[in-house]
């Protein structure tokens, strides 16, 4: 016996969630589409001058940030 599916939303379909979206993904078109650029200095596939780079960066344009030791 096949049952036909519901001809109507159930009011229960709001509390189902979302798939969330990759944010390596958002972030990859947003470089592609505006030319964004979202990136930690702490991303592990980042070299060592690269990371530092984007630290001065960061702290020119935005103000330098006290860093915890330890």
């Amino acid at each position: 016996m096949k049952i036909p599916p519901p001809q109507y939303r159930s009011p229960l379909a709001r509390l189902v969630p979302e798939p969330r979206p990759d944010p390596e993904e958002i972030k990859r078109e947003g470089w592609l589409d505006q030319h964004i650029l979202v990136v930690s200095p702490e991303d592990a596939r980042l070299n060592w001058t690269e990371r530092e780079l984007l630290r001065r960066i960061g702290d020119r344009l935005y103000g330098a940030k006290e860093r915890r030791h330890g």
